[in-house]
């Protein structure tokens, strides 16, 4: 089972479609591209492996295993990437900005359900990570 989130880079973050299936399911935010730097940039393009995990601060949420470089790389709510994340992706409603967005709790609400539905299958989850083509706008 995969998701495949599509993202488009700028200067003060990073904005991105997450589909299932070719069916766009939410949109997200995270930090810039920064040369992979942790805390500071967005993650690398490639294909990971998503797990269920728990902490008092996120509740249950996601994360990224084997992602180059780096470690503790999550998906959780966050509207603002430059104020709440550090690294991490934020699945968000509606853009407003690059690494800006509304209504988190309702994308991760809808994403979280998503995924418990696929874990039922008994297969792992991946998430396909690249680029938008320059054809779609964000």
């Amino acid at each position: 089972m995969e998701l495949h989130l599509q993202r488009r880079y700028y200067e003060s973050g990073t904005n991105g479609i997450l589909s299932h299936n070719g069916k766009p399911l939410c949109y997200t935010i995270e930090l810039p591209w920064r040369n992979n730097i942790r805390m500071e940039s967005c993650i690398p393009e490639g294909k990971f492996k998503l797990v269920f995990r728990y902490s008092k601060r996120h509740k249950l949420h996601l994360m990224l295993q084997s992602v180059p470089g780096r470690t503790l790389i999550l998906i959780h709510k966050a509207n603002d990437a430059a104020k709440e994340l550090k690294g991490c992706i934020a699945p968000v409603s509606s853009l407003e900005a690059p690494g800006k967005g509304t209504a988190s709790a309702k994308a991760f609400k809808k994403l979280m359900g998503l995924v418990f539905k696929l874990s039922t299958l008994e297969k792992p989850i991946w998430l396909l990570v690249d680029k938008l083509p320059d054809y779609y706008s964000l």
